[in-house]
């Protein structure tokens, strides 16, 4: 599989890009740094424009979009995601994947009680982004699949996770190593079962 993964110079999408090349796929990364792990196609460029996002999914299969925030800017990860699913819908590319949070959209109740209040208010600003992202990819009319994780850790991977969606039975914990939560996107990417679906993340 041809995969592009979006913001993948280091963190979740790093971790992505690794074990994807490390599985045989053929790896395109497209950050502000140019930066990705060893193996893989690394692109430098912001992928809030147009002609860099064109560009980095041309030819693809699947698009992973990873990006965080970014400082002074109040709606980075919607900015790039409606770039790349626009690209992605000229470029007739339909497979989706994006990193959203745990507290997004209508996730709130699958959050450990103690952490619903601290995400509430600490975290405001990132989860209107994250609501105005999953909006975004909701209305693009392509295969997508939104996953929202626990707090992550840089932790040893367990190589087991709960994915569940808000109708689902089952708790979620507190966190997720971000080597397992990348392991997740790689299995959702070829899981046509998840496409339509926004999935909680834990250990």
């Amino acid at each position: 599989m041809r995969i592009t993964i979006i913001g993948g110079s280091q963190g979740t999408g790093a971790q992505l890009a690794s074990l994807a090349q490390e599985a045989g796929h053929e790896v395109t990364v497209l950050s502000r740094s140019g930066r990705g792990p060893a193996g893989v196609r690394a692109v430098a460029g912001d992928a809030s424009d147009s002609t860099a996002a064109a560009e980095a999914v041309a030819g693809a299969d699947a698009v992973v979009v990873t990006v965080g925030g970014a400082k002074g800017v109040s709606r980075q990860r919607a900015a790039v995601t409606e770039t790349v699913t626009r690209a992605m819908r000229d470029a007739g590319v339909r497979r989706l994947v994006v990193q959203s949070s745990l507290g997004a959209g209508d996730s709130a109740a699958q959050m450990p009680a103690p952490l619903r209040l601290l995400m509430r208010v600490v975290l405001a600003k990132a989860l209107a982004d994250h609501n105005e992202q999953e909006a975004l990819v909701r209305n693009s009319g392509l295969d997508w699949t939104v996953l929202r994780p626990t707090g992550l850790t840089d932790k040893e991977p367990t190589g087991t996770w709960k994915a569940l969606t808000t109708d689902d039975d089952g708790r979620l914990g507190g966190s997720i190593p971000r080597r397992d939560l990348a392991a997740c996107m790689l299995q959702v990417l070829s899981d046509n079962s998840t496409v339509g679906k926004a999935l909680g993340v834990s250990s």
